[in-house]
């Protein structure tokens, strides 16, 4: 049985996408299983992958025999980058990072063709660089906030998904990470939830978009999970009582995320575009 850290206890940062290294307690990442060489020779570039949901799954494809490009956003990630450059290269992987926003587009492109131009190729596309702002009152929503939380977590989508196209094949995966919130709302996350709904919309528009060249997009909707986004986001009383109300009574953590990502990137969902899986602790959203 999957041993539980204690629950999220009061805690604030004052950044965005939050650190990993500054959490209490820290989050699972570690796989659970061995590896069974599902992702053998495969190429996957990940936004975001250096914290989080993403560093699970950088290492959870890494332990399946993926090399991994990660893209993260400052200086603030940066020991969190270095720390998953490390996970990965511990599971017999090979890593490259690069730092920069995903919602420039000039960033994207330069991501993308320094990954192939280490690797030689690509075959996984996982999406999941986002950010998200605590805000109760909607009229109060700062313009630039509304623009900067739509070009990090769609435009940035949009940005990684035309610079990978031109060198993914037949049986390539693309995974865009979308949330609960796409189906229920959150509301003092409005931005947010909205951006959220848009990837939604996204996954199932480019999965018949892509479908004759062979090409799968599928999605994640995440429900509460211990990330540097939680106490980056919410007020300290809320951290700490983050995940509570979901029917399993606890957040989920980035380990259990994970292998929805990794299935999605392999041969065993071969069948299966524009659908969406919910890792979300029981929450009955969806459809």
């Amino acid at each position: 049985m999957l041993k539980r850290k204690e629950a999220p206890v009061g805690q604030e940062q004052d950044h965005q996408p939050g650190s990993e290294a500054e959490m209490d307690p820290p989050p699972d990442y570690e796989p659970r299983y061995p590896g069974s060489g599902r992702l053998k020779d495969k190429v996957a570039v990940i936004t975001g992958g250096d914290s989080g949901i993403g560093r699970a799954t950088s290492i959870l494809f890494a332990r399946e025999g993926a090399r991994i490009g990660i893209l993260y956003k400052n200086k603030v990630e940066e020991e969190d980058a270095k720390k998953t450059a490390e996970l990965v290269e511990r599971e017999g992987g090979e890593c490259f990072l690069l730092s920069g926003d995903v919602g420039k587009k000039a960033v994207a492109e330069s991501f993308v063709e320094e990954t192939v131009k280490k690797f030689g190729r690509l075959d996984i596309v996982v999406c999941g660089a986002a950010e998200q702002h605590f805000q109760k009152n909607f009229e109060e929503i700062p313009e630039d906030q509304i623009l900067q939380t739509f070009e990090t977590n769609v435009f940035g989508q949009f940005h990684i998904i035309q610079a990978v196209l031109p060198h993914l094949e037949k049986g390539g995966s693309i995974i865009c990470v979308t949330s609960v919130t796409a189906y229920r709302g959150q509301p003092v996350l409005l931005d947010y939830s909205s951006t959220k709904g848009a990837i939604l919309a996204l996954v199932r528009a480019l999965s018949a978009n892509l479908a004759e060249r062979g090409i799968r997009v599928n999605g994640v909707a995440p429900g509460p999970i211990w990330t540097p986004l939680i106490p980056a986001s919410f007020p300290e009383e809320q951290v700490a009582t983050f995940g509570k109300s979901s029917p399993l009574g606890r957040p989920g953590q980035p380990n259990e995320v994970a292998p929805s990502l990794l299935f999605l990137a392999c041969d065993d969902s071969s069948y299966m575009s524009g659908q969406v899986l919910h890792p979300n602790g029981g929450d009955l959203v969806g459809g």
